[in-house]
């Protein structure tokens, strides 16, 4: 079963924006990594609506996750830079941008495997997210430069892989449940 209709795209961006929520209100979205960073899994819904609904979706699921972060911020900051994600330029907007990134990075790989696009897909978006955000929060003087680079260099390629990993294991399982039922298209393969 694909998602082709306005209904079913409204459908799979709520449920998805509700899986950023539950990432961002639960120790999922953020796994524990080295000299206390963690590496962010709350994006890969976002890039995942953009591989199977195409951009709108994957915009709408990533401003979800954007408002839910932006939220969370102004009533239970736990970092230094919470602060700074009280605001959208920080919170929201490239949480709008990057989903697109990633429609477009799978776009360019569709006519390969589906997994693999997939795939690429999530490693870019991923990549796109870090990038945004951190250049955000130098933009704001919340980071040096120096101090964002080395966040990206640390983090953005493990969150890379595993967005990677987590976009092409959804797509494929997705592909499997809608191949099941009958014939299964990506939003792209529609022409949008």
């Amino acid at each position: 079963m694909s998602v082709p209709t306005s209904v079913g795209k409204v459908v799979m961006a709520g449920a998805l924006g509700a899986v950023s929520i539950v990432l961002i209100l639960t120790p999922l979205g953020m796994i524990p990594w080295f000299a206390g960073a963690s590496l962010t899994t709350m994006h890969v819904p976002a890039i995942v609506g953009a591989v199977l609904g195409g951009p709108w979706v994957g915009a709408v699921t990533g401003g979800i996750f954007g408002v839910a972060a932006l939220v969370r911020a102004s009533v239970a900051p736990n970092g230094p830079v919470d602060p700074f994600f009280v605001n959208p330029l920080v919170s929201v907007l490239p949480r709008l941008a990057f989903p697109l990134v990633a429609w477009l990075a799978f776009r360019a790989f569709r006519g390969k495997a589906a997994a693999a696009a997939a795939a690429v897909a999530g490693a870019v978006g991923s990549l796109a997210h870090s990038f945004l955000v951190l250049g955000a929060l130098c933009l704001l003087g919340a980071l040096p430069p120096a101090a964002a680079a080395g966040v990206f260099v640390a983090n953005g390629p493990v969150e890379a892989a595993a967005a990677a990993v987590l976009t092409a294991a959804v797509v494929s399982a997705w592909k499997g449940v809608a191949g099941a039922r009958g014939r299964s298209r990506l939003a792209d393969e529609e022409g949008e």
